[in-house]
């Protein structure tokens, strides 16, 4: 049943919404069981109801109708089992719970499995027969296999336009969130403005048409350009082609002479969507129907719908693309996978959010999120992007949280927590010339993560005494080739010249793992194990000298330039770069007779760092934990997977007890060591970091005032006292709730995401 599953799968990825979906399967589970009956049944979490909210076989009234107690049936048998429930008779079940509208008295074999999503049982998937029989286990997988495929597409049916009218019955339109990675903090509310790749078909949003007859002017030259091409192409080639070959092309001008296409995306268009968007609906329909045949010649003709259809769309956005692109006040950017061009074409006054399917909270979107304050989620698979163009959204980067058209009580909760981050914002504005000391007299100096040159005013700014964390893999990202060496150099220097005397620490190039450049593909089937960091760079001893060069002549006369390697993980390749150091360093005092050696530290960033530390520390002049992969290869939780996200946490047990090892061995070979991973701008994270003696910290801009108002409220003595209590404890929300009271306690609430 391989080939059926697989024909359901691209039926239901290309429904328009939950009730087609549901339709999509009930229909095609039923076809392929040959069973009397296929139902779906959806939990409303907020009534405590199942829902009938399809059927192929019972009394179709009682969709929607039809509604069972949490408790109630055999639906709610398998619910709460959250596994398959197979019976050949189910009418004598101690739970079977007759319901006279559905018309199934006379079905007797049952078999019903859980859909569940990302833990939470959504609902049942339900077969029935009217004679007495046990399904056989080929028949239990494939029921299983259809649930457990489909789960994540009716998830994202759920919450897409063609669910509102479900959500406003079950638990009130826009109360529930949609999850996915905290991607830069703060709370934001406004319009979402869908970005899509050009000629991505299945990416073009449903938008509402200013103008329909523009819109159909639009569409109908790009239909006849789109002729035109596929006889130009017929012409250019005719003599080399063969009679079959000449009647593909034949075939595409039937295609696009198709009433029907013209006629029913015109139809979508009056009905009041955008030309691109009526295109990729009316495209997607006659796709399916050619993907649900059985013949396979037939079948493929699909890919050809498709070709057609983006031969379209490309002409029209040809059409359209001298139109300015408008964007509203407080826009907040959706798209399948945002990019860094993306985010900067929107202007800064106009940016509330930024939310994207794919990516991670430690993209580069993300981490250029962070740095200009705009709050952001990543990783929201479960977004239908094509349905919320000029939809309302809340965004919660503290939570990871997306709400689409949300209720009124969402909509006031969320209005007050950005009226109060904004006086919270203004009263921090106090502490910017202030040292970041704590009540004792310790000053802890409070670095800035940076990676542009942008975000060096906004850095200064917020008081910080230096750069961190300076990433160089930026440069590198937005160029066609390798940097050369006096390219660099200038980028190095803008950097430090900004900063002196203030210190700037230099991360020589860490890319791999998430972070590509195009034109160096790196392909790996696990790149964060794989060929990343340091790694790259003492294999590539050509580019990684040509760095080394860049940064110390960029360092002449400032003297204020520290280098850090990334992804350490032995000391041998401690002493490898070394060697590089010192062989430049010595090349360059011919040139440049004022050339330093810069401090040199490394990135505890690994397990095995953490358990050399000592070995480390001797060899080098400072350390620093990098805490978001640290947390990453502690805990084995790849940090860009949303699957697995709820187990990446940098205040687990595990990854405290760490930290504290790393920064005691540290100390006791008179090295600093600082933390410039994410968690050196968590604000309870950094009570415990103090408790552990650690050196400095580095975060991002926006993080920088919260974190020194904590600096600024707790004593040495006191952060050690609440370490030793946060140590013995064995679960990480145990200890985020004893940081969050303790920072109540203090009158630092607010520092801290309510309910987070």
């Amino acid at each position: 049943m391989l080939a059926t599953l697989k024909r359901i799968v691209q039926e239901v990825n290309g429904a328009g919404d939950l009730a087609e979906t549901l339709h999509i399967i009930v229909t095609r589970v039923k076809q392929a069981m040959k069973v009397d009956v296929c139902s779906v049944y959806l939990l409303d979490a907020a009534a405590d109801e199942y829902v009938l909210m399809a059927t192929d076989g019972l009394n179709p009234a009682a969709v929607g109708a039809v509604r069972l107690a949490r408790g109630e049936g055999l639906i709610s048998v398998v619910g709460e089992t959250e596994e398959a429930l197979n019976l050949d008779d189910a009418p004598t079940h101690a739970r079977y719970h007759f319901v006279a509208e559905t018309g199934e008295s006379h079905y007797h074999g049952f078999l019903g499995v859980p859909i569940i999503h990302h833990r939470s049982v959504m609902g049942v998937l339900v077969v029935r027969q009217e004679d007495k029989r046990r399904f056989d286990e080929d028949e239990l997988a494939f029921l299983l296999t259809v649930a457990a495929q489909l789960s994540g597409a009716i998830a994202l049916a759920m919450v897409n336009g063609g669910i509102r009218s479900f959500n406003r019955q079950a638990s009130g339109d826009g109360s529930r969130p949609i999850q996915g990675l905290a991607g830069a903090p703060g709370v934001a509310a406004g319009i979402a403005l869908v970005i899509y790749p050009p000629t991505d078909l299945d990416a073009v949003p449903d938008r509402q048409a200013t103008d329909i007859e523009a819109e159909i002017v639009s569409f109908r030259a790009a239909l006849e350009a789109a002729r035109e091409d596929i006889h130009a192409l017929e012409a250019i080639m005719g003599e080399a082609l063969t009679a079959e070959d000449q009647a593909l092309f034949r075939a595409y001008s039937l295609m696009l002479a198709s009433p029907g296409l013209e006629r029913e995306t015109i139809e979508r268009i009056r009905a009041g969507n955008w030309a691109a968007g009526a295109l990729r609906a009316t495209i997607r329909e006659h796709t399916r129907v050619f993907e649900a045949m059985e013949d396979p010649y037939l079948r493929e003709r699909a890919s050809d719908i498709r070709d057609i259809g983006l031969r379209i769309l490309a002409r029209l956005q040809q059409i359209s693309s001298t139109r300015q692109q408008a964007f509203p006040p407080n826009t907040i950017l959706v798209g399948e996978e945002l990019t860094v061009s993306a985010l900067a074409e929107v202007p800064l006054e106009c940016l509330a959010g930024v939310v994207s399917v794919r990516g991670s909270t430690f993209s580069h979107v993300a981490i250029l999120a962070r740095s200009l304050g705009i709050p952001a989620v990543l990783g929201v698979s479960d977004l239908p992007v094509t349905h919320v163009d000029g939809t309302e959204l809340i965004v919660d980067g503290y939570r990871g949280w997306i709400y689409v058209s949300p209720a009124a009580t969402v909509r006031a909760e969320y209005e007050r927590l950005i009226s109060d981050e904004k006086q919270l914002t203004q009263g921090l504005e106090e502490l910017r010339d202030l040292p970041a000391v704590t009540t004792d007299g310790v000053h802890v100096p409070l670095y800035a993560n940076a990676g542009l040159i942008s975000d060096v005013v906004p850095s200064l700014r917020q008081g910080a005494e230096g750069i961190g964390l300076y990433r160089t893999e930026f440069p590198f990202m937005i160029r066609s080739q390798f940097p050369g060496e006096e390219e660099q150099r200038r980028v190095y220097r803008q950097v430090l010249e900004a900063f002196s005397p203030r210190p700037v620490t230099i991360r020589t190039l860490d890319i791999g793992g998430d972070k590509m450049l195009p034109y160096f593909p790196i392909h790996e089937p696990n790149p964060f194990l794989g060929w990343r960091g340091i790694r790259i760079s003492l294999d590539h001893p050509e580019l990684f000298l040509i760095q080394l060069r860049a940064i110390m002549r960029a360092d002449i006369g400032l003297n204020n330039a520290r280098l850090l390697l990334p992804m350490i993980s032995t000391v041998s390749e401690v002493e490898a770069s070394l060697r590089l150091l010192r062989r430049v360093h010595q090349e360059l005092l011919e040139e440049e007779p004022e050339v330093r050696l810069p401090p040199i530290g490394v990135m505890v960033e690994v397990p095995s760092a953490v358990y050399m530390i000592e070995a480390l520390a001797r060899r080098v002049d400072y350390l620093s934990i990098g805490s978001n992969d640290l947390t990453q290869y502690m805990l084995a939780v790849d940090r860009n997977n949303s699957r697995v996200a709820g187990l990446y946490d940098a205040l687990n047990p595990a990854v405290l007890r760490a930290l504290a090892q790393a920064i005691s061995g540290a100390q006791r070979c008179g090295r600093p060591i600082g933390v410039c991973g994410e968690m050196a701008g968590d604000p309870a994270a950094v009570i415990l970091l103090l408790g552990m003696g650690v050196s400095n910290l580095s975060a991002s801009v926006a993080s920088l005032p919260r974190i020194k108002r904590v600096i600024r409220s707790f004593a040495l003595a006191q952060a050690r006292d609440i370490l030793d209590q946060a140590l013995v404890m064995d679960d990480a929300g145990e200890i985020r709730a004893y940081l969050a009271s303790v920072l109540e306690t203090a009158g630092l609430g607010g520092l801290v995401r309510v309910g987070q």
